[in-house]
């Protein structure tokens, strides 16, 4: 029992990680993967969880031991580092919390039947709640917060996904014809899912920083304990694109139904195929399941963004102050919120243009953001018995390779 207690109480940045990978990648690109291509989706994405697995682990090895920042670790490496990571955070600034808003909007649209306000308006009033909210409750009441809100999302698609299955998949239509994947629409569909499954590298920092910021408020655990807390947050994130992936494939392939690409379309289409499928007695359990996904991951990204931007320029400006304080932390959040709704205001509801540039950038840069991440852990400030063993080394190297290949045959499709 001691142990299950130390473990509840450290629960945190890896719940806080796994709230934020729920997100577009699951509920949009999972879903989507079963209706396009079935199972054999199961293999892209259980081999991108796998193979990214090291790169996000390193994050909270490196902190542990160091007490600094991932991002901290950039700057000992080489300011090019720091450099480098400002930019991917600077361009993925503008689109990510844009696209998440934005599939939230419309969610929010199509859960309280409101035909009477448009994507940008809601999204505004999700920028002004979700920043109240983060600027009023701060670390703690984010964190006790999505304790509640994942564990309502977890109840939820495990009770959607078992109506689905026991429902049976769905009759494919007469002159169903499956969609090829090793054909260049089915290879940049797998470029963007394994780009954000479960979520983008650049992440690792943003556990990182949690855990800094969990520690101020109470003792530091081991690094046992905290891989263990991690690691339950990141199986938990593997475990529910599956479960959305099989949602997809068993109400939606082989009906040749084609996902819209704007936002509220796309929810309406998720919730009421669902609902024709098993019933319409099922939306509550389906429309919450969407809804938290999507709620629970602004509020993780928009923290997180936050803190990386104003640790970034702390650090650039070597500063000795703290990157963290009250007013520069609301001043960051309130910041973003503009930016990234004038972003949504420019794009409109085409959440497909904000989610492909999202996924592609962040897709590119992975195993350079993975090797920088094996830098930090292989560094002097890291003792040897705290390393990283032999078979986490090799995994690394194994998805640096892999999704260096990927890069490399995107950019040869975007030139050729």
């Amino acid at each position: 029992m001691s142990k299950i207690r130390t473990l509840v109480k450290n629960l945190g940045p890896g719940l806080l990680f796994a709230s934020m990978a729920i997100g577009t990648s699951h509920l949009v690109l999972s879903t989507k993967a079963g209706a396009q291509y079935g199972w054999l989706m199961v293999i892209p994405i259980i081999l991108a969880n796998v193979l990214k697995y090291p790169f996000f682990e390193f994050g909270v090895r490196y902190t542990s031991v160091t007490n600094k920042t991932l991002i901290e670790g950039y700057l000992n490496r080489g300011k090019g580092y720091l450099w480098f990571y400002a930019a991917i955070t600077l361009l993925t600034t503008f689109t990510i919390l844009a696209a998440l808003y934005t599939v939230t909007a419309g969610l929010f649209i199509n859960l309280f039947k409101i035909t009477d306000l448009s994507i940008g308006s809601v999204a505004l009033g999700l920028f002004v709640f979700i920043s109240g909210l983060l600027i009023i409750g701060k670390y703690k009441f984010l964190e006790v917060s999505l304790k509640f809100v994942v564990s309502i999302l977890f109840i939820a698609l495990i009770v959607t996904t078992a109506l689905v299955v026991f429902q049976g998949q769905v009759e494919p239509v007469a002159d169903f014809k499956p969609a090829p994947i090793f054909n260049e629409v089915g290879i940049l569909f797998l470029i963007g899912l394994m780009g954000w499954m479960p979520t983008t590298v650049e992440a690792s920092s943003w556990v990182s920083l949690w855990s800094i910021e969990k520690w101020k408020s109470q003792e530091k655990p081991s690094l046992r304990e905290s891989l263990q807390e991690f690691n339950i947050g990141y199986i938990l994130t593997g475990v529910l694109a599956l479960f959305f992936m099989t949602i997809g494939w068993f109400t939606l392939y082989g009906t040749n139904t084609v996902l819209s690409d704007n936002a509220v379309s796309f929810a309406d289409q998720v919730v009421q195929l669902f609902t024709t499928h098993i019933g319409a007695w099922a939306y509550l359990f389906i429309a919450v399941a969407a809804f938290a996904t999507m709620f629970s991951t602004c509020m993780t990204a928009h923290d997180a963004v936050t803190r990386v931007s104003l640790d970034i320029i702390g650090l650039l400006r070597s500063s000795k102050e703290s990157a963290h304080s009250k007013v520069k932390f609301a001043i960051g959040v309130l910041l973003l919120a503009t930016v990234n709704f004038i972003v949504i205001a420019a794009f409109g509801a085409n959440m497909g243009n904000l989610v492909a540039l999202a996924t592609f950038v962040s897709f590119v840069v992975a195993p350079i953001i993975g090797y920088m991440n094996l830098k930090n852990v292989m560094s002097n400030e890291v003792p040897l018995e705290h390393r990283p063993k032999k078979k986490l080394r090799i995994l690394t190297y194994l998805g640096i390779v892999v999704l260096s290949c990927f890069s490399l045959y995107y950019f040869y499709e975007v030139i050729f």
